[in-house]
């Protein structure tokens, strides 16, 4: 599937992601500063950091590690996101998912990771075709932001997944009334997928938790109120086992390999039976 970044479209490489370290669980990749529709405005381009000071996505970052007493949740606070590296579906792309009923996916460094093997399982499991607005930092608030233009501009297909939530470990609060949002943006008639959360870094790991399970109470409790709403539980899968963690998350939030097959798999379970919703 093509990706790209600013008018010229360029298609973008899905690189190895960094390691969450500080308080930014993303990864940075200088990108273009020319404006495009599938780049919400959520920062006038006049205001944004200038692009020179982006690292690249393999540079090892030299931030200090989040303290557990850290930020008002105790998390840590969010780093800018604004010129981290994002995979964004062109127009075309974005319109071709519409148009053919596929799934279009907002999310963050997690997802611009896993989604390369997951659009290869949905298309093996579904045959649907997947439109990315992934971008690494994004919690959930800019993401619903995301979603509402881009349902101005192309239009929504049946199915939407939110795989945002991570970064809402800084302000759980938050969360609520961004999937409230989410949920009159859709309509009654469209099905929302959206995955649990489970982030626990070695240096806040108790205020991780907390705020991970802070962040899926609201989504549970969005579920039983929306009958289009539905889950896919990879906090819950994590949380059967006190061993998962360490062996499924490389560093408190991103995937290991193995995790990242079996966290699409809930994916993939969750998209195919809305399906025919």
């Amino acid at each position: 599937m093509r990706n790209s970044v600013g008018a010229t479209r360029r298609t973008v490489l899905i690189g190895a992601i960094a390691a969450a370290v500080g308080t930014s669980l993303g990864c940075e990749l200088e990108g273009s500063d020319d404006p495009d529709l599938t780049q919400p405005p959520f920062q006038p381009l006049s205001e944004r950091p200038p692009q020179s000071s982006a690292k690249s996505s393999t540079e090892p970052s030299t931030q200090p590690a989040a303290q557990p007493s850290s930020g008002k949740y105790g998390s840590g606070e969010l780093a800018p996101w604004q010129t981290k590296r994002r995979v964004i579906s062109d127009p075309s792309e974005i319109r071709r998912v519409v148009r053919t009923n596929g799934v279009v996916m907002f999310g963050d460094s997690l997802a611009i990771q896993d989604t390369p093997a997951l659009i290869r399982q949905l298309t093996a499991t579904t045959g649907d075709a997947l439109a990315t607005h992934n971008w690494a930092g994004h919690p959930s608030g800019p993401a619903t932001d995301a979603l509402e233009i881009w349902a101005r501009t192309y239009g929504l297909p049946h199915r939407i997944l939110m795989a945002v939530g991570t970064n809402d470990i800084f302000d759980p609060p938050a969360v609520a009334g961004n999937v409230e949002r989410v949920m009159s943006i859709v309509g009654r008639r469209r099905t929302v997928v959206w995955v649990t959360v489970a982030v626990e870094r070695r240096r806040t790991v108790e205020p991780d938790r907390a705020n991970s399970a802070w962040v899926n109470r609201q989504l549970r409790a969005a579920e039983s109120k929306h009958p289009n709403l539905k889950l896919a539980r990879w906090a819950e899968f994590l949380a059967a086992d006190p061993s998962r963690p360490r062996r499924y998350l490389r560093d408190g939030a991103h995937t290991t390999p193995a995790g990242q097959k079996i966290r699409n798999g809930l994916i993939v379970q969750a998209l195919a039976a809305a399906k025919n919703d």
